[in-house]
């Protein structure tokens, strides 16, 4: 493991920053609603053919 004096390093500051963004992201991500599944009958949508 690491001890305290690795984390006032440069690289340690990096590393806590690249951990707070991952923990972040997974906080953020666990939120995210996920739609349900529309089949493409049940689409109402226009058509629109480019020339």
């Amino acid at each position: 493991m690491y001890d305290r004096s690795f984390f006032q390093t440069k690289l340690g500051q990096a590393a806590l920053a690249s951990i707070a963004a991952m923990c972040a992201f997974v906080a953020l991500t666990t939120q995210m609603q996920v739609s349900p599944v529309v089949h493409a009958a049940e689409l109402q949508h226009e058509v629109v053919e480019l020339a």
